[in-house]
């Protein structure tokens, strides 16, 4: 099935030129081999000749934002205006990567963040795919990637202990999910959010999820009263806001109930538009991306920016 649809140009002069681009895009888009990756130090360098943009849009309600015309969408990278050359509002399948903190300050919550994994897997679609990872002093997969909203029995075994890699198993994650065909990508974090033995950097770990469109939500699980709550609550927060996710400060009970379906609800219905980048410089610099909508009150949640490639990092 074909998602994404040219737009048409007036110009006809430069008719074969939007149509051989076009052509690319969309072999490029619907390939396994989406997007082209390689790994740079601590950063994930995607193929930048095709930026993909994923957006979930609401309204002032909180419901999805249905029925946006392409027209009305304008896309900015470092302040310069692209021109969008596909757009879809279609369900579309998601791959997701679910990471359970099992460090030793989980010891009383395991059980909770497990439960919070199960409630994500409810709601998965037959074309959807997910994977658990536990991390501590280590990173390990618990469930590799399916469409099964039964949880592995290992993760009934989980016991809390030793320190906390989240940043290391963020970046982990986005590089498992960079290799995935889907267009629509997510990264769970279940954890209290303090980390205490990661090589990278929260920023780093950022950057790694973004550059290749992947969002990140952020699920927290700290008992209240912990005197470093807010400053790790913090970390969480801004890992899901610069890369389009969002933040749950309450991982137990009806709200969190709440907040998984309408994560796997909003990861199922996003707006997806491809631009090819005016700036073709391949200096692995980050680029910032703006997204505008002409219509008012709408809340527009999509990654910050990426890295772009570097020159002989990737191999065509």
């Amino acid at each position: 099935m074909t998602i994404f649809k040219p737009l048409k140009r007036s110009d006809s002069s430069n008719e074969a030129r939007p149509s051989i681009r076009a052509f690319w895009l969309l072999f490029l888009l619907t390939s396994v081999s989406l997007s082209l990756y390689a790994q740079e130090g601590d950063e994930i360098l995607i193929d930048s000749s095709v930026v993909i943009v994923n957006a979930s849009i609401k309204e002032s309600d909180g419901r999805n934002a249905a029925g946006l015309r392409k027209d009305q969408f304008r896309i900015f990278e470092d302040g310069v205006e692209q021109r969008i050359e596909y757009f879809s509002d279609e369900e579309t399948p998601f791959a997701a990567v679910i990471l359970l903190d099992t460090s030793g300050s989980m010891e009383e919550r395991v059980a909770m963040a497990r439960a919070a994994a199960i409630r994500f897997l409810d709601g998965l679609r037959e074309t959807d795919a997910v994977a658990i990872y536990r991390f501590d002093s280590k990173i390990s997969l618990v469930q590799p990637f399916s469409n099964s909203r039964d949880i592995a029995e290992g993760a009934f075994n989980l016991k809390a202990y030793g320190m906390t890699r989240m940043n290391d198993a963020i970046h982990q994650a986005a590089v498992d999910l960079s290799k995935r065909a889907e267009k629509r990508r997510a990264i769970i974090v279940l954890s209290d959010g303090q980390d205490t033995m990661s090589g990278r950097s929260a920023e780093k770990a950022l950057k790694s999820a973004v550059s290749a469109d992947i969002a990140i939500y952020t699920i927290d699980m700290s008992p209240t009263g912990n005197a470093k709550r807010v400053q790790n609550q913090g970390v969480l927060k801004n890992l899901a806001e610069k890369s389009g996710g969002t933040f749950v400060s309450t991982p137990g009970g009806a709200a969190m109930r709440e907040a998984f379906e309408k994560i796997v609800e909003e990861l199922g219905i996003q707006y997806t538009l491809g631009y090819s980048p005016l700036n073709t410089k391949r200096d692995g610099k980050w680029r910032s991306i703006e997204l505008r909508v002409a219509k008012p009150n709408l809340t527009i949640r999509t990654r910050k920016g990426y890295n772009a490639e570097k020159a002989n990092s990737l191999n065509h």
